[in-house]
């Protein structure tokens, strides 16, 4: 399929959105390159926890569709774990109910009330994708390297000046200044990686406006222990006791987390919008600009469906 993209498209981002992004165009046969200010090890979704579910993002309307369709790619790349760090998990979405969600749920296969054995506190059973970030960026980027793609590490200042006829936008919270756009703002995430004590499914505690939830995933190797929402707050340095909170709470439910021991502790800055932006704008001298960003703690439920969006923008109007 091809996008009717006449020449070069970069795509400015190099986290799950820009890679995903990327990947989607070239599959569509246009000619992309990455542009990344870091390594993609080192973005802000290396951090993420990775459980595909709709967190702090907007518009509900729009996040279902992009969200299932992402949920049947990853159910799809589940079936190569080892290479693209993709697994379906089973696990519990705590003091959730089924009418608290949007048309989309009735749509994830297996979702029903989580019997009291399952989680005291009462929630939602789910078999749900649980991405190992580790794995799945690196795959990401084989998989658009394979395409033909390129990844260069390259700072924008300005996107106007980024030499391509279409620049695609995926540099999430970076957007506050580069847009420039005053409505994405950070939401400040803290967890603590510590070795497995034997724990096999994961178990999310979080409301939506709170600034401390309580999760815990499984990955291989480790155990994720979280975390965090505080909005506003720039900070990326572990803070102690926030760390020896987050155990308590997650020990709280599974004693074991209490000894296991701790390997890691890590801060990511969630890049929320009032609503994603997926927008598709000419520029004075007639090239094409198309934004993807905005995705809060999302980015990677949605990965997908926002990619295949992007590309229609990038193709819309071409020849």
């Amino acid at each position: 399929m091809e996008t009717g993209v006449n020449g070069d498209v970069i795509v400015v981002g190099g986290g799950v959105i820009g890679l995903t992004t990327a990947v989607v165009l070239a599959e569509r046969g246009a000619r992309v390159r990455v542009w990344t200010r870091e390594p993609v090890e080192l973005t802000t979704s290396a951090i993420a926890g990775a459980l595909w579910w709709p967190y702090r993002i907007e518009p509900e309307a729009l996040v279902g569709e992009w969200a299932l369709q992402s949920l049947a790619v990853y159910e799809e790349l589940a079936a190569r774990p080892e290479e693209t760090g993709v697994r379906m998990v089973e696990g519990v979405q705590g003091e959730t109910r089924l009418d608290e969600l949007g048309p989309w749920a009735a749509r994830v296969p297996g979702l029903r009330e989580a019997r009291v054995e399952e989680y005291a506190g009462g929630g939602l059973w789910a078999r749900l994708p649980l991405i190992d970030m580790a794995a799945h960026l690196p795959w990401l980027r084989g998989r658009f390297l394979e395409l033909g793609g390129t990844v260069e590490e390259r700072s924008v200042t300005d996107l106007a000046e980024v030499p391509a006829s279409v620049v695609v936008n995926c540099t999430g919270l970076a957007s506050l200044d580069l847009v420039p756009d005053p409505s994405v703002r950070p939401v400040r995430g803290q967890l603590v990686v510590v070795e497995n004590p034997g724990i096999t499914t994961w178990l999310t505690s979080a409301g939506h406006s709170a600034d401390t939830s309580t999760y815990f995933f499984p990955q291989p190797d480790r155990l994720i222990l979280g975390g965090t929402a505080e909005e506003d707050a720039w900070s990326t340095t572990p803070d102690p006791a926030t760390a020896e909170a987050i155990i308590a709470r997650c020990a709280a439910i599974r004693p074991e987390i209490a000894g296991a021991r701790v390997l890691a502790h890590r801060v990511g800055l969630r890049p929320t919008r009032p609503s994603v932006r997926l927008e598709r704008q000419v520029l004075r001298d007639g090239r094409v600009l198309v934004h993807n960003y905005g995705h809060g703690g999302a980015g990677i439920t949605v990965a997908w469906g926002c990619a295949r969006e992007a590309a229609e923008l990038v193709g819309a109007g071409a020849a």
